[in-house]
């Protein structure tokens, strides 16, 4: 049966039904694992921060005016896409593996996610330790760096 609320033991089912722990020791190496793949995340996203701050092209492309904007206003639409811009339908290195990046960071964290929702306290915990050292060690730096989405070429 699964649990609903938070609980606090050795036995759980993570993920799959052959992860099921029984004793202490096994126990120890699930949480281990939970602490290293959460560690894991958070270098993955310092490394798919840092490829796109460095894939980014140094030429940045206004959106196009709309009506009641003057052409260097500083206010953008809302809903002003990329599928406008001229290089948008240019598929590049870059941007393909960026997005596979993405995805696979994207499916590190779900499963994170499902973890935690075995409402195991242990693994709780040592998924939100791992993701609090994993950035300690690799994203802390981060504070100075910003990634520009939609740059505006304001005058």
């Amino acid at each position: 049966m699964m649990h609903m609320t938070f609980y606090w033991g050795k036995k759980v089912t993570l993920l799959f039904d052959f992860w099921k722990t029984d004793s202490w020791t096994s126990y120890a190496f699930t949480l281990l694992a939970c602490l290293i793949v959460s560690i894991f995340y958070q270098y993955m996203e310092d490394r798919r921060l840092r490829f796109k701050l460095l894939s980014t092209n140094k030429t940045t492309v206004a959106p196009p005016p709309q009506d009641g904007f003057a052409a260097n206003s500083t206010t953008t639409p809302l809903l002003y896409s990329k599928l406008l811009t001229p290089n948008a339908g240019k598929l590049s290195v870059a941007r393909f593996a960026g997005a596979v990046l993405f995805g696979v960071n994207s499916a590190i964290g779900y499963l994170l996610m499902l973890a935690i929702m075995s409402f195991n306290g242990g693994v709780f915990v040592a998924v939100v330790v791992g993701l609090a050292l994993g950035y300690l060690l690799f994203r802390a730096s981060d504070e100075g760096l910003v990634v520009v989405d939609n740059p505006c070429a304001c005058a």
